[in-house]
């Protein structure tokens, strides 16, 4: 049996975990498609992990880790957003970012992480949540579909 997870507010000392975590996104991203997802670059971690703590302070931001015996094995990242009329949508949270550590997938962080998200963004506000995933991330799209998020628009990308 493995030891309890508790989901918390990222702290400033959980920058290096989530920077990893949060580079470990973009590399499996870049994997499903190296034209659309842009590409590790030097010291992403590092970058990542700035860019997720320059968000743990705003009103309308939300970031949670997913912690195991004082270790963070992922994160959830969202804010609230204003009506957008390019995206034909009122206001809505929007969950940018849920990662779990691969050694620790397939045991309900994942679906752990994203119900505090919701409720994090229910507190502020939300009257709906959306998300992208990536159309190779199945196990992360059955993981949504479980949750009751449905298909409401299709991202189709051509290079020229």
């Amino acid at each position: 049996m493995s030891a309890p997870v508790t989901v918390r507010k990222a702290r400033t000392e959980d920058k290096a975990a989530v920077g990893r975590l949060g580079a470990m996104l973009v590399e499996e991203h870049h994997e499903f498609d190296p034209k659309r997802f842009i590409a590790p670059a030097p010291q992403l971690a590092e970058r990542y992990g700035g860019f997720l703590l320059s968000r743990i302070g705003r009103p309308d931001m939300v970031v949670l880790v997913a912690e195991r015996e004082e270790e963070v094995v992922g994160y959830a990242f969202g804010g609230m957003e204003g009506s957008d009329y390019m995206a034909l949508r009122g206001p809505a949270g929007v969950l940018y970012d849920l990662i779990v550590d691969p050694a620790h997938r397939r045991e309900g962080i994942g679906t752990a992480l994203l119900e505090a998200a919701l409720e994090a963004l229910g507190r502020l506000g939300a009257p709906r949540v959306l998300l992208f995933t990536a159309e190779l991330n199945h196990a992360a799209q059955a993981m949504f579909a479980g949750a009751g998020f449905r298909r409401t628009m299709i991202e189709m990308t051509r290079e020229l």
